[in-house]
């Protein structure tokens, strides 16, 4: 694969360092990855966004890839890496920008929109969810999440790419070619375990904020994106639309929770056809 990023950086962004891939010229699109991956998750769709007519700006997020692994999870917060994305944003002087998040990074990209709409021209949120709204759910969540942040302090890295690998979530993502599954596992194995741990426990489904009660509040055109065979993303996918005013869903076929990768010529069609409505 031709690397696809014309400039990597590193920025210090209110007391910590986040890694920044960019590419491309025109309008910024800001790319959050999802738990345990990268900027570069992003890659193999770079040159298509670029031909769209995009800047992509792609950050490690925290804990994330070569971005600082602070161990305090209170740093980890959704208020916390909203206000250093959009530092990020004013020290690249980007007034408005298209937001594209995967899973935990749809999770961020939803309360980033929320929190300074003027930022945002349109919201493109995949296999995300915005929280767990039933208490004992959401404990229930927490406590999952503590205690595979801590399986993964007590076992390392292989333990979690095994795992994390073996989750029925992610069944359909083993149809992938082996390249692009062995990518994936590097992701997994360059990260850091307090990184992820912290990860887990500032800004874990259970920890974070849900915000289904303002997705109303959202006056930008939002595309959500989850794959057929995803059921349970599928049904959140349908709840949030009815609760946007300008919500599309786009289903589609034979994906997983990962439509990026399974079905990026899907992916990319979609997210052009959003674009130019």
């Amino acid at each position: 694969m031709i690397h696809p990023w014309q400039a990597q950086c590193t920025l210090e962004l209110r007391g910590v360092h986040y890694h920044l891939r960019t590419a491309g010229r025109g309008s910024p699109l800001l790319l959050l990855h999802g738990f345990a991956g990268s900027g570069d998750t992003w890659s193999h769709l770079a040159h298509q966004f670029i031909t769209g007519g995009f800047q992509l700006l792609a950050p490690d997020l925290l804990g994330h890839g070569a971005s600082d692994a602070p161990t305090d999870a209170a740093r980890y917060a959704a208020s916390e890496q909203v206000a250093d994305l959009l530092t990020l944003l004013d020290t690249l002087a980007v007034e408005r920008t298209v937001l594209l998040g995967y899973s935990m990074g749809g999770r961020l990209a939803l309360h980033l929109a929320l929190t300074a709409p003027e930022r945002v021209s349109c919201l493109i949120v995949e296999s995300a969810t915005p929280g767990i709204t039933d208490p004992v759910e959401r404990a229930t969540r927490q406590q999952a999440d503590e205690e595979l942040a801590r399986a993964i302090e007590e076992h390392g890295l292989h333990w979690f790419a095994n795992y994390w690998d073996s989750l029925p979530l992610f069944a359909s993502r083993h149809r992938l070619p082996e390249s692009m599954q062995s990518r994936l596992r590097t992701q997994w194995l360059t990260q850091r375990p307090q990184g992820l741990a912290a990860s887990l426990r500032g800004f874990g489904t259970g920890t974070m904020p849900p915000v289904w009660g303002q997705l109303q509040n959202l006056r930008c055109p939002v595309l959500v994106i989850v794959g057929a065979l995803d059921e349970r993303y599928v049904t959140l996918g349908r709840a949030m639309v009815t609760e946007l005013s300008q919500g599309t869903l786009v289903i589609v076929p034979d994906a997983g929770h990962t439509v990026h990768l399974e079905r990026p010529q899907h992916f990319v069609a979609a997210i052009e056809a959003f674009l130019h409505t």
